[in-house]
This record gives structure tokens, C-alpha cells and sequence, in this order.
């Protein structure tokens, strides 16, 4: 089995870390890890397309994986990986593990997930996995599930192509099971900071505190809350097909022409 990991936290970090030295411990596992040489969150889904992507091999710390840091987003490694490094596509590919939650509408914004929506695009069954913390945080339950999940995944032809996991921050023993969950929503007030440079010139910072809500039962948010491992299949074609028909049926404007 080939297994392709991937984050936007950067090559560095310490989830990442976590998961080769989890997919260290299968035989016969082989692994090709490339990830953004710095910090690339919530950099989206962008890909570089007027600068070279410089590649540099990182020591590994076990001869199944190969390490490689990339200058360029989550994405870019995605593509790199799989359409410049390995000569046949990997047969899984986790996007993580990321500092901090990615539930949501958040998604939409999020590098881990936009890699793992890349993987899926290439169509390479893909995995984004968060732990929804940002200090104080032990990626070793996150790294375990994600791997066995991988090596369940990979064999299983109803398992689809997208999915974003989320992790409690919590060990093991408090894990209350694993929900299938819908997306729900992430809601900030005060997202831009307002200031004056020396010289008078206003620039903003965007941040913002997150609001608090009741989402469905069913979704990603609250099974975190209920220290549930959250999984959310998500789909690559965004079309509403509701829509489709309903628009079929309207009267739709044309450019007036010029006399």
C-alpha cells in the first residue's frame, strides 16, 4: 500500500510527525510524505502558477517513508506528489493532522481540507484530519485513528472519496465513539480588527471570536462537543441540483444587443 500524507501547518509540525511515526509501525507500508516548507493555514485551495516549486528531502525517520518539504500550498504538494513523484497514484492520502478544528463552514477556507479535496480531484480516496485545539495538544490518538482508518478505507469500495475527520481534544479513555456528522456552521463577530500605523495609514486584522450556537445533533460540531471523533463526507461537485431544475424553468435574461 501506498499512503500519501500532506498538511498546510507545514512540514515541521508536529501532527505530521505524528503520523509518520504511526505509519512507521505497519509493515509494508510504504509512505511519501510532502508538505508546505513554512506554515500554509487557511491558505485555501490555491496553487502556484507563476513561481517554481522548489522541493528539498527531509531525513525520515524510518526507510518506508520519504519526507519532502515544498515551497508552495497544500495543494501544490498534493499535486506534485502525485502527478511529479510517484509513478503510479498512492492509494490513500490524510491531509493533517491540523493545529486547531477545521468544522464547518470553516472547510471552506481551510488548506488541510483544499489537499485533501486535491486528492480526491485526482481521484485518490483523501482524508483531512484535525484536532480541534490549538495548545496543549497530543496528536498520538488523532494519528492512530487516522492511520487504521487509512489502511480500512483503502480495501472498501463504498468508502468515499472525501472525508474530514475531526478529533477531540481528548485522551483515548474519554473518546465517547466515532459519528458520521454533517457540516454545520461557524459563525464570527468582530472578524476585523480596526488600526492606524505611524504614519496614519488604517490596515485591519482578521481574527474574530467565534460564535456560540446551537448546531443540528448530527453535525461535526456537536459531536466535538460530545467528545465524539466527527466524520464528514464531503462532496468535490458543488453543483445544487435543486437549483438546476429550478432554474430550467425560469425566464433567463440575455445581453441586449446594440443598434
Amino acid at each position: 500500500m501506498q499512503l500519501l500524507l500532506t498538511n498546510d501547518d507545514g512540514v515541521n509540525s508536529d501532527g505530521l510527525w505524528a503520523l509518520i511515526r504511526e505509519a512507521c509501525k505497519v509493515d509494508g507500508l510504504r509512505v511519501l510524505a510532502v508538505a508546505p516548507d513554512r506554515e500554509r493555514s487557511a491558505c485555501g485551495h490555491g496553487i502556484s502558477i507563476h513561481q517554481p516549486i522548489e522541493v528539498q528531502e527531509i531525513d525520515s525517520p524510518c526507510e518506508q517513508v520519504s519526507v519532502f518539504a515544498a515551497a508552495g500550498t497544500p495543494a501544490d504538494c498534493v499535486k506534485l506528489a502525485i502527478e511529479g513523484i510517484l509513478k503510479e497514484p498512492p492509494d490513500f492520502l490524510i491531509s493533517g493532522i491540523n493545529r486547531g478544528p477545521n468544522l464547518g463552514t470553516d472547510v471552506f477556507y481551510s488548506g488541510t481540507v483544499s489537499a485533501a479535496l486535491e486528492g480526491a480531484l485526482l481521484g485518490v480516496k483523501s482524508m483531512a484530519v484535525s484536532v480541534t485545539a490549538f495548545e496543549g495538544i497530543s496528536f498520538e490518538t488523532a494519528a492512530e485513528y487516522a492511520i487504521a482508518q487509512a489502511l480500512s478505507a483503502v480495501t472498501d469500495s463504498q468508502w468515499p472519496a472525501l472525508v474530514n475527520v475531526n478529533v477531540p481534544p481528548v485522551p483515548k479513555s474519554s473518546l465517547a465513539g466515532v459519528a458520521v456528522t454533517r457540516l454545520g456552521v461557524q459563525a464570527y463577530r468582530d472578524a476585523f480588527t480596526k488600526r492606524q500605523d505611524p504614519r496614519g495609514r488604517t490596515w485591519y486584522w482578521l481574527g474574530g471570536t467565534l460564535q456560540e450556537h446551537d448546531d443540528p445533533e448530527d453535525s461535526d460540531t456537536m459531536a466535538v462537543r460530545n467528545n465524539m471523533i466527527s466524520i464528514t463526507p464531503l462532496l468535490t461537485d458543488l453543483t445544487d441540483f435543486r437549483a438546476v431544475e429550478t432554474m430550467r424553468r425560469l425566464p433567463l435574461a440575455w445581453p441586449r444587443r446594440k443598434d
